[in-house]
């Protein structure tokens, strides 16, 4: 009988890395993508800089949280035990050097940086760099993973925000409405995590229906920034980052509240019942 190792989920995970490998991506993986945070709704005119490759007088441009796609995949770093209905996408931070092309090529290393006992579940701390083939960074990504019931090991709690919720009005708030079918089109992207798509699944994870994924939600929010704060320029927006505290369903609207007090850029993004969905929100603009 062979006899299977199932590695702990505790702070002997920090420093577990992937082995490099190469990410590419086309032009239509940058309109789908597009697509699957909702450019184009609910005029499908709007935005076409970022929906189509050739209409005339548009030179087609890459939305900045496209980034979250591009530089994602290779070894999963989670031990093969995880049960994946329990795990839930906690935050996520992107940061680049530059716009990406609508055709391009990068070289991609994982690594877990942390690992946290929150109590009721641990949470795994993720960072990727991306980098083209002169060996540049051209961007990295910082990923939360919560693992509800794989906390209580004793392990440090993490380290603390100081992040605080602006107390005026916010200086730009965008509602969009996101389509029953939205996680359906976003999955396309890449991820194809039944807990968006199969109800017997999500159901298993604790959810009534397929729950929107959570970068999806994170693609709303990042297109309403770059609208509102950067002027619809990718070339202006070099970071973004939130922390997800609620799933958003399928045809439910998200609505973001920015505010530019000259300190930086915080956002906040909730749902159709005000309930918040990402929290404690930074943008980076040029």
């Amino acid at each position: 009988m062979k006899l299977r190792f199932y590695m702990p989920i505790d702070s002997s995970l920090v420093g577990r890395a992937g082995k490099p490998v190469w990410k590419s991506w086309t032009s239509k993986d940058a309109l789908l993508y597009a697509l699957g945070v909702g450019a184009g709704q609910p005029d499908p005119l709007d935005e076409l800089e970022f929906t189509t490759e050739n209409s005339e007088g548009i030179k087609q441009v890459v939305l900045p949280t496209f980034a979250n796609v591009a530089f994602s995949g290779g070894d999963s770093l989670l031990p093969d035990d995880v049960d994946f209905t329990k795990v839930l996408h906690a935050s996520q931070t992107l940061s680049l050097t530059g716009p990406l092309p609508t055709d391009g090529r990068v070289e991609i290393t994982p690594t877990i940086t942390g690992v946290y006992d929150k109590g009721s579940g641990a949470l795994i701390m993720t960072e990727t760099v991306a980098r083209d083939s002169v060996g540049q960074i051209v961007g990295t990504l910082e990923s939360g993973l919560f693992l509800r019931g794989c906390g209580g090991f004793g392990g440090e709690r993490g380290p603390s925000t100081a992040w605080e919720l602006p107390t005026g009005r916010p200086d730009h708030v965008v509602t969009y409405t996101t389509r029953p079918d939205q996680a359906l089109l976003y999955r396309l992207s890449g991820d194809r995590n039944p807990l968006h798509s199969d109800p017997a699944f999500s159901a298993r994870g604790g959810f009534n229906i397929p729950i929107l994924h959570g970068m999806c939600t994170y693609g709303y929010a990042g297109r309403a920034l770059l609208h509102v704060v950067a002027d619809s320029d990718p070339q202006r927006f070099t970071g973004m980052s939130g922390r997800f505290t609620k799933s958003v369903l399928p045809g439910q609207s998200i609505t973001t509240s920015i505010w530019n007090d000259g300190k930086g850029v915080r956002f906040r993004a909730v749902d159709d019942l005000g309930d918040v969905v990402i929290d404690m929100g930074t943008a980076t603009i040029r």
